[in-house]
């Protein structure tokens, strides 16, 4: 029967190119007048000396042309793919009527019959049996998506996210807000201005562990917060933590009022580092200061 099928493609098939030469290799492998036959990719491909890229492009358009089917109720040997040649199978039956003298075979081999209604029993000699058809989701366990459910529609565009219908679009969200309205900085800490931070508790007790109240009093510290607070108001908001720092910084360094030589320079010979601050914050503290505000004895 290969031969037949052969001979059909050979003679009236209008595949060409690489399409051509599958249809053919399949052709060789029918294994009755059924124009059954067997095949995988690979072994397609190492046929036609073809990639399997190719190949499963020169299927689907066989498929397109009616030249071939693919029966995915069956499975060929080593689970291989079962074709079936149509239009030949039903040549070899016109071939087969026309030879008989009479009408008795015709009723054996009838018109060309749909893949549900081969005769099974003569592929299985072949190595072509029915697929084991796995049990139903329904009966065999519970499905991750109903059939209704939302993977058949279409997917929302990305980024586009949920917003309710009580919150306005100008929000907090919204990436038109100015920066001056955002109160976190880009790592996630709190950040304010000079102006609005305010001495905590532990920079109170830092004054007293270290001293400075005393040495200043009552009104130099506040003189010397004022100044500290004109000279930075220009800056751009930092975290509460690197205010503070900064503030402890330029406390250590202010005159005590009436005693302009009692002060230390942050990182000078035998100064004294402020607490809550490495050697290295204070260098930079004392960078900044010499470049942006006055020594201290101005006023």
């Amino acid at each position: 029967m290969s031969a037949d099928a052969r001979e059909w493609v050979w003679e009236h098939s209008s595949s060409r190119g690489a399409a051509r030469l599958v249809l053919l290799s399949i052709a060789d492998r029918v294994a009755d007048d059924q124009c059954i036959s067997w095949a995988s990719l690979s072994s397609l491909a190492k046929r036609t000396r073809a990639s399997v890229s190719t190949v499963r492009e020169a299927v689907e358009r066989l498929v397109l042309a009616g030249e071939l089917e693919q029966l995915d109720d069956l499975v060929g040997p080593q689970r291989s793919t079962v074709y079936r040649l149509p239009l030949a199978a039903e040549a070899v039956i016109h071939a087969r009527q026309e030879q008989q003298e009479d009408g008795d075979d015709a009723a054996v081999f009838g018109e060309p019959a749909a893949p549900a209604k081969l005769r099974l029993s003569a592929l299985r000699r072949y190595g072509i049996r029915p697929r084991e058809v796995p049990e139903s989701p329904v009966r065999g366990r519970k499905p991750a998506v109903p059939e209704t459910g939302r993977s058949r529609r279409k997917p929302a565009p990305r980024r586009t996210g949920h917003r309710h219908s009580d919150v306005p679009a100008t929000g907090t969200q919204n990436r038109s807000e100015p920066d001056l309205n955002r109160r976190y900085s880009s790592s996630g800490a709190a950040v304010t201005s000079a102006a609005e931070w305010r001495v905590d508790s532990a920079t109170h007790a830092w004054l007293r562990q270290q001293g400075h109240l005393d040495r200043l009093g009552e009104q130099g510290l506040q003189i010397a917060d004022e100044k500290w607070r004109a000279y930075r108001a220009d800056f751009k908001p930092r975290p509460a933590d690197a205010w503070a720092a900064d503030w402890k910084s330029w406390i250590a360094r202010e005159h005590a009022p009436g005693r302009p030589n009692l002060h230390a320079v942050p990182g000078g010979k035998g100064s004294a580092v402020p607490d809550g601050m490495t050697r290295a914050e204070a260098h930079a503290a004392a960078l900044l200061a010499a470049l942006d505000e006055p020594t201290g004895t101005e006023g």
